[in-house]
């Protein structure tokens, strides 16, 4: 009689603390590209038969600095980043509130600088909330998901990792976004809603995608540098 087969119990995640100044340059550079995105979100972009905004080459970027932050510190250090650049775009906001608000001068410059402001900065509010809410959820997803795959697979498999998180995470983050701010930027009818969250959605997949080597690159070379990684 042969005894039952038993197999080892996966190894617990890796994952590094936030003593070193690796974190802190990731999360300044994850708000700066999210503050950035909500500015450029404000102009809606058509490109041939493609319909988008402005802020669509730079948001990509964000969600990659979460792979790179959620695989090499973890889900509540991924979490405690996500709710650091919230808040910060809410101050970046509030500050565009202000500025605004704020008296001009009453001569023919000062009002043409006026409107400039209120029509760039102006509609941001509202793409704030939509990008705000749409980043929470998605970027939470992408990092759960990530984190749950590392605790199964240990080193292994970091590219599907960071593939299937972001297929989850964009569509719900492209999804929310879109429906709050499609109006600000003149989007007004169903096929072009569809169009805007379809083209959306794919972009920012493909660019994830097409950036997985750089990304894994990346992850690997702070993953070498970080002194208590696995410690």
């Amino acid at each position: 009689m042969t005894s039952a087969q038993t197999f080892p119990a996966p190894a617990s995640p890796k994952f590094a603390s936030i003593g070193s100044p690796y974190f802190s340059i990731l999360l300044a550079t994850m708000a700066v590209v999210l503050i950035l995105s909500n500015i450029g979100a404000s102009k809606g972009v058509a490109i041939g038969p493609i319909i988008t905004d402005g802020g669509f080459f730079l948001f990509p970027l964000a969600y990659i600095l979460g792979d790179v932050i959620s695989e090499v510190y973890g889900f509540k250090v991924a979490r405690k980043a996500i709710v650091t650049t919230f808040a910060l775009s809410v101050f970046a906001s509030a500050c565009y509130w202000i500025i605004i608000a704020l008296p001009g001068f009453d001569d023919e410059f000062g009002a043409s600088k006026q409107a400039a402001l209120e029509g760039a900065l102006g509609p941001v509010p509202q793409i704030v909330l939509a990008s705000l809410l749409a980043f929470l959820a998605g970027q939470t997803i992408n990092s759960w998901i990530m984190v749950r795959m590392k605790a199964r697979t240990g080193e292994k498999s970091l590219w599907a990792r960071i593939m299937g998180s972001s297929v989850a995470g964009e569509f719900v983050d492209t999804l929310i976004f879109c429906s709050i701010a499609a109006s600000v930027i003149g989007i007004s009818d169903f096929g072009s809603f569809v169009n805007y969250v379809l083209v959306g959605f794919l972009y920012k997949t493909l660019v994830e995608f097409l950036f997985v080597p750089v990304t894994a690159a990346a992850i690997g070379w702070i993953k070498r540098r970080e002194p208590s990684y696995g410690a």
